[in-house]
């Protein structure tokens, strides 16, 4: 048996997953938490390892493996030419046995922000650190000195954005 990719229709991972294994198929979607903006909000969610790809292990000779392209979420299984393409087991046991680590974070240390909302709104800094868990320390430069401020982690947006 072999570990193979599947393609997802847009944003549809966790459907695809859900009914491939409804079906009997041994299916895997890797997931990670990241820091993302929602509704003006710094949130945390849990979202695809691989944007629009999960991974189905079969056995190609003795499965029928017609019914997964007609799959609610599925978009393809991941071929070249007719042939699908196999997956390396190393690297689906590599992935499996990633630690859960903490969440990937939005904004990094040293890195310019700027201040979306409250009485400094409109300033832009850089990013020393998190102080606790809903609270960031800034450098700003007022008045021709720099000032390291506490803000609340919502309030700040990388600069780029």
């Amino acid at each position: 048996m072999n570990w193979y990719a599947i393609h997802s229709k847009p944003r549809q991972e966790e459907r695809a997953l859900e009914n491939l294994q409804r079906q009997g198929f041994e299916a895997w979607l890797p997931l990670l938490t990241v820091e993302k903006v929602l509704r003006s909000k710094l949130v945390q969610v849990v979202e695809p390892m691989f944007s629009r790809y999960l991974f189905i292990r079969l056995d190609t000779e003795q499965t029928n493996w017609s019914p997964i392209r007609s799959t609610l979420g599925v978009s393809k299984l991941v071929s070249f030419g007719n042939r699908p393409a196999v997956v390396a087991d190393e690297l689906i046991e590599a992935l499996q046995q990633l630690p859960e680590q903490a969440p990937q974070r939005l904004i990094q240390p040293g890195q310019q922000v700027k201040i979306v909302s409250g009485p400094l709104r409109g300033l832009e800094g850089i990013y020393q650190q998190a102080d606790g868990e809903l609270r960031a320390m800034v450098l700003i430069e007022l008045l021709n000195k720099q000032h390291r401020i506490i803000t609340d982690m919502q309030d700040l947006r990388p600069a780029t954005i």
